[in-house]
């Protein structure tokens, strides 16, 4: 237990940082994507940031599978190295879409790519307060309301990782890559 996050100050503006980054992560992403940066090359981010998503739902596979085998010491490690990938992937996303146009799906699968994307960007945004609460309860040491709210984060961050990288598939071929 942290016994920093007992005191209820310090829990009070644990609080609001996730309520904060919660609603400011989804504002910046959308007025960034508003931003052009024109000049700039980032055309090699796509494949990065789909690998670093495969690589953070491997990483919640193996939290998943280390906790279930009682080995809380794994099962932190595989959770900061998915939360930390999780933002190499936000920065990495952003700085793409800021120096590149957009890429329209030009496949025969239309519905099933639009519907994987929507529900990846809209459980993108869900998935920041469910997981940052998750890690706050464990924090606390509350293993109970961890383990309640893990039940909602897990499948849903994992989800989020797996479609990155099936989006990523399906409008690879749709990209224009200018040197």
């Amino acid at each position: 237990m942290n016994t920093q996050l007992t005191d209820p100050k310090k829990l009070k503006t644990a609080k609001i940082a996730i309520y904060s980054a919660s609603i400011a992560i989804p504002l910046v992403v959308a007025i960034l994507f508003g931003v052009k940066i024109k000049g700039v090359n980032l055309n090699f981010l796509p494949e990065f940031y789909a690998t670093i998503n495969g690589i953070t739902a491997f990483f919640l596979v193996l939290a998943l599978l280390a906790i279930k085998r009682k080995n809380q010491v794994a099962h932190r490690r595989y959770i900061r190295l998915s939360l930390l990938l999780s933002l190499v992937f936000l920065v990495c996303y952003v700085a793409y879409h800021m120096t590149s146009d957009p890429t329209t799906y030009g496949g025969n699968f239309s519905g099933l790519y639009y519907t994987l994307l929507i529900s990846h960007i809209l459980l993108s945004i869900i998935v920041v307060p469910i997981v940052l609460f998750t890690y706050l309860f464990a924090w606390q040491g509350d293993f109970v309301r961890h383990k309640k709210w893990t039940r909602f984060a897990w499948p849903i961050w994992f989800y989020v990782a797996v479609t990155g990288v099936i989006v990523y598939w399906m409008i690879s071929p749709y990209y224009e890559f200018v040197s």
